[in-house]
C-alpha cells in the first residue's frame, strides 16, 4: 500500500522571502562529531529545497562565507535545543547536539512553509517535556488494538517491518519533536512476548537504527510474566532471586543487541495482565526489579497506573473504578527507583470526552510521572468523526493541582518544574496505521502533529498548532485555513455536545466503544456506570458516596465535593443529580441534555456546510476522503442525539421546553 508524506509533503511549490539566495548547506561541524542525525538533517534540507523550490542545495564542509544555511554546534545550550536565525541572507542553525540541529532544521522548514519571510528570523527553542513519546498498540499479527487507520506498519504476520515507510514515519515523528516510540501493544501476548529473545534481535536493531537517525529512542512493551511464558521459570515473583537474575541476564542480552533501546513500558495487574499482585507484592516491587535489571544500560521502566478491578459488581455503589489508580499507587510514593516513571492517564477512567484530571497528579510528590493521553480517538469518534484534541490536552496541562506554592500545574509536574524530576514527560497512544493518509481521517493527523508540538512547546495555543498543521498540509489559501481552523477548533465541543452529558461518559457500545448505547455498560463488570433512574442521573463521588472527590488537594476537593460549586461539565461525574437541578447556565440538567445534543448536530451541520465549499481547493483524493467521513459524522451525530434524548425523555418523562422532536 502506498503512503503520503502528510505535513512533510514538499511537492507544493511555495514562495518565501529570504530563500532566493540560498544555494548551499555549510556543515560547520567537525568530522568526528558528525553523525547520522547531521546527515539526515542535511538530507531533509536538500529534499525540501528540491521539492519546494526546484533547487538542488550543494553541501560544503565548513562555515558559510555568503548566503546559505550553516549548521553549527555551540556549547552551553540545553540538550535538544536549537537557535535558528537569519542575518544578511545567511541562515544559521545552532545547537549543542545533533538532535537540536535536526529540530532546528525542521523549525526552519516549518517557518518557510507557514510564514511569508525568513528576514529577521530568530527562534530559540528548547523542549519543555524531557520525554515526548508515542505508544503504539500494534500487535505482531498486523492488527492494532483500538486502531482506526488500517493495519500496523511495524508488524505483519509476526514479523517486524523495516522499509521506506518506517523512515518516513520517523521523519514525521521527529519533525514535531517526538523522541521516544513504543512499537507494540501494552497488552503483550503471543509472539510479542518473544521480542526480548534472539528471534527478533536483528530486525529490532535495524529498526532502532532508523529511529536513532532521527533522535528517537526505541521502547518495547514488556510481558511481566515473560520468564514463565517463555518456558524458562516457574515464577515471576519480583522478590525471587532466581527471577531477578533471569531479568538481569535477559536485559544484558537485549540491550547488547539493540544499542538504541530506551527501555520498556509495562501494563501489569490490570485487565487480565500478569503482575506482582499474584505473589502478594506491590507495583514498586515489580517495577524496581525491572529497573535494577535495565539500570546498567541506562534503561528506563515506564509503569502504567491504569490499574483497576474489572470484575466489579454493578450493585456495589461504594467500589469506584475512578479511585483505583489513586488507591493503588498513592501509598507507594517515593518507593520507586529513579529510573522508573509512572505513566498516568489524563483522567481516572479511560480517555472519555470529558473527565476530571487524575488525582495522582498532585497526589504523588516523590515519584517520576508521565502524562498519558490518547490521540487514537477510541471514545471520541474513532477517526471517523473529526475531533481535534489539543484544546483538551491544553486544559489538562493547565490544571492546578495545588501540590506546591507555585509551578503546580500538570504541565509543571510532568516537565519537572515542580519536584525537579528529570525522568518525566508526556505520552500519547498513537493514531497511525498503514492507511494511505496514515490516520484514516485526514484531519486526525492534526492530533498526531499537535501532540508532538504541544509536548515540545506547551506554550503554543491549540489554534497556533492547528494553523501550522493546516498550512503545512494544505498550503496558505486563506479560505482553506479559516474553514479548517473553524472545524478543528469546534470539533471537540461538538463531539462532547452529542456524546454523554456533563462528564458522565461511557454511553457507548461495549467492546468496540463506538456509537450510542446508554445502558451498554450500566450492568457490566467494568465499573463504568451512570446510575440513571426516573429522578436523576450521575455517580455520587462525594463523602456520602465513594469519596473520590476528596482525593484532590484543596481547594479542588471542596469544589468537586460541593454540587453547588462543582463545574457543570463535570457535575454528573461527581454527583447524582435530579433532572430538575438548575445548572450555572440557568438550564435544568434535562434541558441541558436536550439542548446540547441538538446543538452538537447543528455544529456538525455547520462544519460540513463550510467544508463543502472547499471543493476544488484541496487535493481531490483528500477532499473526497474527508467528505465521506463528514457524511458519516452527520448521520452518526443524529443517532447519538436521538438515542440519548429519547432515553432520558422516556426515563424522566420531562418534555423538551422547545417542543422539538424527541422519540
Amino acid at each position: 500500500m502506498g503512503f503520503e508524506q502528510a505535513w512533510l509533503d514538499y511537492a507544493r511549490k511555495i514562495s518565501c522571502e529570504g530563500t532566493d539566495g540560498i544555494e548551499a548547506v555549510f556543515v560547520g561541524i567537525d568530522d568526528d562529531r558528525q553523525d547520522i542525525l547531521i546527515k539526515n538533517s542535511v538530507a531533509e534540507l536538500q529534499k525540501a529545497f528540491a521539492g519546494l523550490f526546484g533547487r538542488k542545495l550543494a553541501v560544503h564542509m565548513g562555515t558559510a562565507d555568503g548566503d546559505g544555511i550553516c549548521l553549527l554546534f555551540r556549547e552551553g545550550m540545553p540538550a535538544e535545543a536549537y537557535h535558528v536565525y537569519e542575518n544578511g541572507g545567511k541562515i544559521t542553525i545552532e545547537a549543542s547536539d545533533s538532535q537540536g540541529i535536526l529540530y532546528g532544521v525542521f523549525a526552519l522548514l516549518r517557518q518557510m512553509q507557514t510564514g511569508d519571510s525568513l528576514r529577521g528570523l530568530d527562534l530559540t527553542k528548547a523542549p519543555v517535556m524531557p520525554m515526548r513519546m508515542l505508544d503504539h498498540w500494534d500487535n505482531m499479527d498486523g492488527s492494532i488494538e483500538r486502531g482506526y487507520s488500517g493495519e500496523s506498519f511495524f508488524f505483519e504476520k509476526n514479523e517486524i517491518l523495516v522499509n521506506e515507510r518506517t523512515v518516513t514515519y520517523a521523519r514525521l515523528a521527529a519533525s514535531v519533536g517526538i523522541n521516544a516510540v513504543v512499537i507494540n501493544n501494552v497488552n503483550v501476548k503471543d509472539a510479542a512476548t518473544r521480542l526480548i529473545t534472539e528471534r527478533y534481535a536483528d530486525k529490532l536493531k535495524e529498526l532502532s537504527e532508523v529511529f536513532a537517525g532521527y533522535g528517537i529512542r526505541l521502547y518495547l512493551s514488556l510481558n511481566y510474566a515473560a520468564p514463565m511464558e517463555l518456558g524458562e521459570l516457574q515464577s515471576a515473583d519480583p522478590l525471587s532471586e532466581e527471577v531477578r537474575d533471569w531479568w538481569k541476564r535477559r536485559m544484558a542480552f537485549v540491550f547488547g543487541q539493540i544499542p538504541n533501546l530506551g527501555g520498556f513500558l509495562i501494563k501489569a495487574d490490570s485487565e487480565g495482565r500478569p503482575g506482582p499482585f499474584t505473589y502478594g507484592r506491590t507495583h514498586a516491587d515489580g517495577a524496581n526489579m525491572l529497573a535494577e535489571a535495565v539500570a546498567p544500560f541506562g534503561g528506563t521502566i515506564i509503569w502504567r497506573c491504569f490499574v483497576y478491578n474489572c470484575q466489579q459488581d454493578w450493585r456495589d455503589e461504594k467500589t469506584d473504578r475512578a479511585r483505583s489508580g489513586y488507591d493503588n499507587f498513592i501509598g507507594l510514593d517515593g518507593k520507586f527507583l529513579d529510573n522508573v516513571i509512572l505513566q498516568i492517564k489524563n483522567g481516572p477512567m479511560d480517555f472519555q470526552v470529558r473527565e476530571p484530571v487524575h488525582p495522582l497528579f498532585g497526589g504523588l510528590t516523590k515519584t517520576n510521572q508521565m502524562l498519558e493521553v490518547q490521540i487514537a480517538q477510541e471514545y471520541t469518534g474513532q477517526q471517523r468523526h473529526v475531533c481535534y484534541l489539543i484544546p483538551m490536552f491544553r486544559e489538562i496541562l493547565a490544571f492546578r493541582t495545588y501540590a506546591a506554592k507555585e509551578h503546580d500545574t500538570v504541565e509543571d509536574i510532568v516537565c519537572g518544574r515542580t519536584f525537579g524530576q528529570k525522568n518525566c514527560g508526556m505520552a500519547a497512544v498513537a493514531n497511525t496505521g498503514n492507511d494511505e493518509n496514515w490516520t484514516g481521517h485526514d484531519m486526525a493527523a492534526a492530533n498526531w502533529y499537535g501532540f508532538g508540538r504541544l509536548a515540545f512547546e506547551p506554550e503554543l495555543s491549540a489554534e497556533e498548532i492547528a494553523r501550522e498543521w493546516i498550512r503545512l498540509t494544505f498550503g496558505k489559501d486563506k479560505q482553506v485555513e479559516e474553514t479548517m481552523l473553524y472545524i478543528l477548533m469546534n470539533s471537540w465541543k461538538a463531539y462532547e455536545n452529542y456524546n454523554a452529558p456533563l462528564g458522565i461518559g461511557w454511553m457507548v457500545n461495549p467492546d468496540y466503544h463506538y456509537g450510542p448505547s446508554v445502558d451498554g455498560y450500566e450492568y457490566s463488570r467494568w465499573g463504568t456506570y451512570h446510575r440513571a433512574d426516573h429522578l436523576g442521573i450521575g455517580v455520587d463521588r462525594s463523602s456520602a458516596g465513594t469519596g473520590y472527590a476528596l482525593l484532590y488537594r484543596e481547594p479542588n476537593a471542596s469544589v468537586y465535593h460541593d454540587r453547588e460549586r462543582c463545574p457543570d461539565e463535570l457535575l454528573l461525574f461527581f454527583h447524582h443529580m435530579p433532572y430538575t437541578w438548575k445548572l450555572k447556565s440557568g438550564k435544568t440538567v434535562i434541558q441541558h441534555i436536550y439542548d446540547s445534543h441538538f446543538e452538537g448536530v447543528e455544529m456538525v451541520d455547520e462544519m460540513v456546510e463550510r467544508f463543502e465549499k472547499l471543493e476544488g481547493k484541496l487535493p481531490e483524493k483528500s477532499y473526497q476522503r474527508m467528505m465521506e467521513r463528514f457524511a458519516h459524522q452527520k448521520e452518526h451525530a443524529r443517532e447519538w442525539r436521538d438515542q440519548i434524548n429519547t432515553y432520558f425523555y422516556r426515563k424522566s418523562g420531562i418534555p423538551d421546553e422547545k417542543g422539538r422532536n424527541i422519540y
